[in-house]
């Protein structure tokens, strides 16, 4: 009995943490093209809310598409979305 309850939390603690990291997040950032030299600010979605992981997420998806990520400024969950979206303009959720 003792080891089914054991299991128990132990499968009930797990579950609240994969939830934690299952929450909306999103990244907003700073990115770059050469020749010519093109900047842009974006939002995007990513499977993390913690800020080096982002990061790498962003870099990679970012590069896909031949930008360079120059700054993850910050990583935030959804009440954060509407602020962004105009200065987002059209990488507002592109990538």
């Amino acid at each position: 009995m003792k080891q089914i309850f054991s299991f128990l939390a132990v499968s009930t603690l797990l579950s609240l943490g994969a939830s934690a990291d299952a929450a909306e997040c999103y990244a907003d950032y700073k990115a770059k093209q050469d020749n010519p030299l093109r900047l842009h600010y974006g939002v995007m979605q990513v499977s993390t809310c913690q800020k080096g992981q982002a990061k790498q997420e962003v870099a990679q998806r970012l590069q896909s598409s031949g930008w360079t990520l120059l700054n993850v400024i910050s990583v935030f969950g959804p009440e954060g979305l509407d602020q962004r979206k105009a200065n987002a303009g059209k990488y507002y959720l592109r990538f």
